[in-house]
């Protein structure tokens, strides 16, 4: 009988392959060298395969799509349920992949072309380098304050303080071996510049990116991270399903009628869910000035909750607006409320 379904364990340079028929016999379990993966898929009648959707996946997924086969990418934790306990290994894996493409109620993950997956190439190039910048400036802080030396919290106060380096009565060799960290942080500002600014010309010429930045609270950088990662609004049934997607929903542990919601879940693209938490944050900030009749909803909540929690809220509430816009195609557009005639 010929292969229907191909459960396919990826790895850097051997890889598992697990086929099985209509009925759900398995046709054939073997490893394959990564020069031996294209000629494999190639000789396959059009069939299903599926894969987890890790490192290296979007790859594969174009490639063996362009031979012909129906390619789904699944989620690792959806996987996880259907190995075999006590046989964790990568014949066990690709037999989980084989039974968990098929079930109707898996979700799976869009592939991403080759040029949305070099914007997020960007975005996390980015992080990386804010992350080493901020690295820097806090051992700048911590070895400065050793000396007595406590500057005002914040980049650009230490920035401040980093100019009056020269001046500062510190020994020789400590000053020595700051400026060699502030070389670092100048070398890391120019790169994180050069980078944002590949980021906005990518934004400025895509026009989901560009509809996403019409959203109170999203500036370029979250927006095209959203279009570029968000690449198929519909897999999503409505814009809760996104936002539990990045893990801004409450924790769920109910039982017997009653509900227990606890903090978020916080699953899913971590740097996506920060963005929309500070953008939220930033749309807080500038709430309680906003005329009457603007912002209603927003300041009801900071009049009942913390703030904190507010910010939460409200990134929920951009990331189904952010559905929205995708799906529809459109601009965001602002309700104006109907002020009651007395």
């Amino acid at each position: 009988m010929s292969i229907v379904t191909v459960g396919l364990d990826l790895a850097k340079h051997v890889f598992q392959v697990h086929g099985v028929d209509e009925v759900g016999k398995v046709v054939v379990r073997r490893q394959l060298r990564r020069e031996q993966m294209e000629a494999f898929f190639r000789g396959l009648t059009p069939c299903l395969v599926g894969m987890e959707a890790c490192a290296t996946a979007h790859h594969w997924a174009r490639l063996i799509r362009a031979l012909g086969h129906e390619v789904r990418l699944i989620p690792p934790t959806r996987v996880k349920a259907y190995v075999q306990r006590g046989k964790k290994n990568d014949a066990a894996d690709a037999a989980a992949i084989a039974e968990a493409v098929t079930r109707p109620q898996m979700a799976f993950v869009p592939i991403k072309s080759e040029d949305q997956q070099a914007v997020l190439v960007l975005h996390r190039s980015r992080d990386l380098l804010v992350r080493q910048r901020t690295m820097l400036l806090n051992a700048l802080r911590a070895h400065l304050a050793e000396f007595g030396i406590v500057g005002a919290q914040g980049p650009r106060k230490l920035v401040e303080l980093i100019d009056r380096l020269s001046d500062l009565p510190i020994p020789e060799l400590v000053r020595l071996a700051l400026g060699e960290l502030v070389q670092q942080v100048e070398s890391c500002s120019a790169r994180i510049a050069a980078l944002e600014k590949a980021i906005l010309a990518w934004h400025r010429t895509t026009e989901a990116s560009r509809n996403l930045a019409t959203i109170p609270g999203i500036g370029p950088i979250t927006a095209s991270v959203l279009a570029a990662t968000v690449t198929d609004p519909s897999a999503f049934k409505n814009g809760r399903h996104l936002a539990a997607w990045l893990g801004l929903v409450p924790r769920q542990n109910s039982s017997g009628g009653k509900d227990r919601l606890g903090g978020i879940t916080k699953a899913g693209d971590r740097s996506i869910r920060r963005l929309l938490v500070m953008g939220a944050t930033t749309v807080i900030r500038y709430a309680r000035s906003k005329a009457p009749g603007e912002g209603e909803w927003l300041k009801g909540l900071l009049a009942r909750k913390p703030a904190r929690l507010a910010s939460i809220a409200l990134a929920n509430k951009m990331a189904r607006i952010a559905w929205a816009v995708l799906s529809r195609g459109d601009v965001y557009r602002k309700t104006v409320p109907v002020l009651a005639v007395t």
